[in-house]
């Protein structure tokens, strides 16, 4: 359990010690790790509920903290890989698997109004989810700043010190993304490229290997060479990469191959459906296809975090923002206000911020003014906050020299040792009126406070 904290914070594993108290429950269920902190795993003491709409049991109070060791009810991991793999989530069901195959063989004969009726009416209700909640989700990062709650009463110590989420002191991190879907995408590219570029913000191009549009060596060569990036998006966006195992290792070695032939390191799947557990057939270094919230997504659920996290070899960087087509054929919405919203609740937990915007439907006079507005304030925040704006590679980099990295003790404090290491901040996280707080050197500082071995 030590190790997911430690992972997540970068801290000495001297500063956390956590243990099982009592015998877990053998099913897995909903319950409270604090007053909004809906966990679901197994735990101990009363049974877990079946759903997170029912008056859920707040395992805090169970919490036991005894010589420098907090002792808690549950297993921290399996109840942050619960969140993360979705497990949470209901299987879906064989006709709404029959339905979605019938809806994407007719989809390219369908109008886009035709499409949005469809949509409306599959998404009904969304307003109603009780979890996860919108419009953002961010359990996952409230139960490890809980743990470092309880991991400074139990080392009564003012100060744990970490490595900062992000370089050079960053208060957050943006990503723009852009999933082109058809020929009409692909030749408006280079418009979204020169608007980015009058911003300063370099992103991702997701393109389709096979069926949709024909992908030259000069289409790549044209996103490369102005310092935009490439990312493999499904096999052909038929909606079955996920349908059974036996097709999805079968395309996954196709998708593979179209790694090497793009020159990518990333992936997302079309419709951002997912099966998180099998993820290990793909060759890439990471992942885009799993959103922080899915209320408004075909396959719902959703990973509870705004931070990137490994599965295996692959870094997940969530997407954590509504998508553009979302906002407005669903929402009707053509401005950047629910936007700013999840900025603002992704910025409280000093979080990733990963954007979808597709060429294909940014054509019209007011989505461009909305892409603008939408540039504009990320590059306000860029300026006035601290935000590092970055391309998916970039971010993987960083994360993965990060997860490498180590809070060392020597004669002077603290400071951090590992490849990176430059770029890296000291940050302390303390208790502020019962809440954890967050501070962090602009410059790498060393501290001396204790935090016992």
């Amino acid at each position: 359990m030590n190790d997911c904290v430690v992972q997540y914070y970068r801290c000495p594993e001297s500063c956390v010690t956590l243990n099982l108290r009592g015998p877990r429950s053998e099913v897995s269920g909903y319950f409270e790790f604090g007053r909004g902190i809906t966990c679901y795993g197994s735990c101990a003491g009363p049974a877990p509920s079946r759903s997170p709409k029912e008056i859920l049991h707040d395992v805090l109070s169970d919490t036991v903290i005894d010589r420098s060791a907090v002792f808690l009810t549950f297993d921290v991991k399996q109840v942050v890989d619960n969140l993360r793999y979705e497990l949470y989530s209901k299987e879906v069901s064989p006709v709404e698997s029959v339905l979605a195959r019938a809806y994407y063989l007719l989809r390219p004969f369908l109008s886009v109004p035709v499409r949005r009726h469809i949509q409306k009416w599959h998404l009904r209700g969304w307003n109603r989810l009780s979890f996860p909640h919108w419009p953002v989700d961010t359990t996952v990062d409230k139960i490890f700043e809980q743990i470092m709650l309880l991991s400074l009463r139990a080392q009564t110590i003012d100060q744990i010190p970490f490595v900062w989420f992000w370089p050079e002191g960053a208060t957050s991190c943006a990503i723009m993304t852009h999933d082109v879907e058809t020929e009409m995408g692909v030749r408006s590219c280079p418009y979204m490229m020169d608007m980015e570029d009058s911003f300063g913000i370099k992103a991702s191009f997701q393109i389709i290997p096979e069926h949709r549009y024909e992908v030259t060596d000069k289409f790549l060569d044209s996103i490369r060479q102005r310092g935009f990036e490439v990312v493999v998006h499904d096999l052909n966006h038929d909606g079955n990469l996920f349908r059974d195992k036996e097709r999805f290792i079968q395309r996954a070695k196709k998708i593979n191959f179209y790694k090497e032939r793009f020159g990518a390191s990333g992936f997302r799947a079309a419709v951002l459906y997912r099966r998180q557990l099998w993820f290990d057939a793909l060759d890439f270094a990471y992942d885009m296809s799993v959103p922080n919230v899915a209320h408004l997504d075909p396959q719902r659920g959703g990973c509870c975090t705004v931070m990137p996290y490994f599965m295996g070899k692959i870094l997940e960087l969530p997407v954590t923002t509504t998508q553009d087509y979302t906002l407005f054929h669903i929402l009707n919405d053509y401005s950047i206000d629910l936007w700013k919203k999840q900025i603002d609740l992704i910025m409280e937990k000093h979080g990733l911020m990963n954007f979808i915007l597709h060429p294909d439907y940014i054509s019209g006079s007011r989505e461009q003014k909305v892409h603008q507005a939408l540039l504009m304030h990320l590059a306000q925040l860029r300026e006035k906050k601290g935000v590092w704006i970055a391309t998916p590679a970039q971010v993987d980099l960083w994360w993965r020299q990060r997860a490498e990295m180590r809070v060392v003790k020597d004669g002077f404090g603290w400071r951090i040792e590992g490849p990176g290491s430059e770029r890296a901040r000291i940050a302390y996280a303390s208790q502020k009126d019962g809440s954890i707080s967050y501070t962090h050197n602009s410059t790498p500082a060393q501290c001396s406070i204790r935090c016992p071995r």
